[in-house]
């Protein structure tokens, strides 16, 4: 087969899976409940997690023997998923009075339980407010902070009350099933990101002094470069380009992932096979020599150890005076860590959630069982479904949202508002959690009259004032929007979107209701954010999800869909910047 400059996948940058990060869980205990004096306590912990709506058990930890302050040396395993919400529930058994370990527990061996989410915060939030700047344009804006600051804490609830995966270790009280505190019963869970395989490594090649293959002129060379598996097979890693006409040739520098050069094994066999194109040949390409190293070897020749020679087996056997075929040499071998979106919220990002909900005309009027906003006291309407998924997720990062609603016409009031608080109350435009939210905007629909027509530049520039002053790993914003149609302002649009797309920002639009959305699937497309000048966007920001698709399916698939890909974009903004997180929090003492 004819050999082109770039010969193998593995000179691409693969892309990475970014959107989950594997977590180890360990947990210990406190002054337990010691329910018998008379006998020892034996305790164990179960850890539940909340699929499709019933609890599955994932494990227990071993049985510790006779201890009121147990420390299991037990690891639970957990995917994060940044996009959903993962329900944990920890239980601490007596196993003395159940027999066996893998039997269920009866319910008077109950010595507490702590619940929680993976990514739950709860922790101190700071309010975040944007000066109201909108212009011509009619939503409810919901502005939400997601601060991750690792060494401050608030209780919010006794249900959802702490945050495992941003900090190293949390404490919490064990709850009895009524709710009150398992006498001074502490729990205790450290959260550790598994180091994986996401790093790359470039490399860069030259030789000296390659046999010459050719009759009429000099070699045409290239390298291949291959893992040894643990079965004795060779996987080919990475094939160079070929240098024509040139004995002492340098190949560009590449780029190759760990996992794909040696497993994550520094120590693995790598072979290095140097090979003769010839452009007559078919295909069919003469060999001049090759050497086996590793990458822990390749780590100190590149700093100048020494070079490899190039063998080639044939001629050495054959051959009494043969030393060798060439030298090659690494002139670069430098890796490169790629983060991922939990070692930036380890390292103190803060995600700013604006939420922008669509109160122009054309959604009806709100007293009107067919407007998208009515409030029907049997189900919610689709903005509602789509806000309680989607802030259920939200709020694990955040409890504290400041809303306002835009250019919408208070009744007791004869001007048109641009930012009047949805609440009403300009000196306190905050809600507790994504309950108060919701009650906030069924108060606010009878007292306010929409107006039209959709612009949505407004909103996106609102969110880029902030984005343009954040340089460094601190800060991410996320704009939600949830809309029933086309826009009136697409030109507007595209040219804030390629602004955007040169920031730590990302765009999601959530259309509710059966209109023609062709408009919100054109910013979603790689075309469809081209500006008039032809101008294109640095990167894909916009994700564009129909609620109509989710009306059938369990609200967690919905928010699944709607974050799915902000780790992505995290990382993507972040890395191709080369900013990189912040240092973790130390471990509290």
């Amino acid at each position: 087969p004819q050999l082109s400059p770039s010969m193998s996948e593995g000179n691409k940058s693969q892309p990475v899976a970014l959107g989950a990060s594997r977590v180890e869980l360990r947990v210990s205990c406190w002054n337990l409940l010691d329910r018998d004096s008379l006998a020892s306590l034996n305790p164990c912990v179960v850890l539940k997690q909340l699929c499709d709506g019933q609890w599955a058990e994932m494990g227990r930890t071993e049985v510790m023997s006779c201890s009121l302050n147990p420390v299991f040396s037990h690891v639970f395993p957990l995917d994060y998923f940044f996009e959903e919400m993962q329900a944990l529930c920890f239980e601490v058994y007596d196993a003395d009075a159940s027999g066996t370990q893998e039997e269920e527990f009866a319910e008077d061996t109950f010595l507490g339980v702590a619940e929680c989410s993976l990514g739950q915060v709860g922790m101190q939030v700071y309010p975040h407010f944007l000066s109201p700047t909108l212009g011509d344009t009619f939503w409810i804006l919901l502005s939400i902070l997601h601060a991750l600051c690792p060494t401050q804490h608030r209780l919010l609830t006794h249900f959802h009350p702490w945050q495992i995966v941003s900090q190293t270790q949390v404490t919490r009280p064990l709850l009895l099933r009524n709710g009150k505190e398992a006498g001074k019963s502490t729990i205790t869970i450290e959260a550790e990101e598994v180091t994986t395989t996401n790093d790359f490594v470039q490399l860069e090649f030259r030789a000296q002094r390659l046999d010459n293959k050719d009759l009429f002129s000099k070699s045409d060379p290239f390298l291949e470069i291959y893992k040894v598996k643990s079965n004795n097979t060779e996987q080919l890693v990475i094939r160079t380009e070929v240098i024509n006409n040139n004995l002492s040739p340098s190949w560009e520098p590449f780029r190759v992932s760990l996992h794909s050069l040696c497993s994550c094994d520094p120590d693995k066999t790598i072979r290095v096979s140097c090979i003769v194109y010839d452009y007559n040949s078919s295909g069919k390409h003469d060999y001049i020599g090759e050497f086996t190293t590793t990458f822990r070897e390749m780590q100190e020749v590149s700093r100048g150890k020494e070079v490899w020679r190039c063998i080639n087996p044939k001629y050495r056997d054959k051959k009494k005076h043969y030393t060798n075929s060439g030298t090659v040499l690494l002139t670069q071998c430098k890796v490169e860590k790629v983060h991922t979106f939990l070692d930036y919220i380890m390292g103190g990002l803060q995600i700013y959630f604006t939420v922008a909900i669509d109160f122009t005309a054309s959604n009806g009027d709100p007293r009107s069982e067919h407007s998208l906003h009515f409030i029907n006291p049997k189900e919610p309407n689709e903005y509602l479904k789509a806000l309680s998924a989607v802030g259920e997720i939200c709020q694990d990062y955040d409890s504290v949202f400041s809303l306002f609603l835009s250019l919408s016409q208070h009744l007791l009031h004869p001007q048109v508002s641009h930012d009047f608080a949805i609440n009403f109350d300009p000196d306190n435009a905050e809600c507790e959690q994504i309950s108060g939210v919701i009650e906030a905007y069924k108060r606010c629909l009878p007292q306010i009259q929409l107006y039209g027509p959709t612009n949505l530049a407004p909103i996106i520039n609102r969110v880029l004032a902030p984005a343009s002053e954040e340089e460094s790993s601190k800060q991410y914003q996320v704009l939600l929007v949830l809309t029933d149609g086309a826009l009136s302002d697409m030109p507007a649009t595209r040219e804030a979107i390629i602004r955007a797309s040169r920031l730590p920002v990302s765009i999601i639009i959530v259309g509710v209701g059966n209109a023609d959305f062709s408009d919100m699937r054109a910013l979603d497309d790689e075309d469809g954010t081209q500006a008039s000048s032809g101008e294109r966007a640095a990167r894909d920001i916009v994700q564009f999800v129909p609620f109509r698709e989710f009306k059938k399916a369990p609200p967690a698939a919905l928010a699944r869909c709607v974050l799915a890909e902000v780790p992505r974009q995290v990382v993507e903004y972040y890395g191709s910047r080369g900013i990189i997180p912040g240092p973790r929090a130390a471990r509290p003492q």
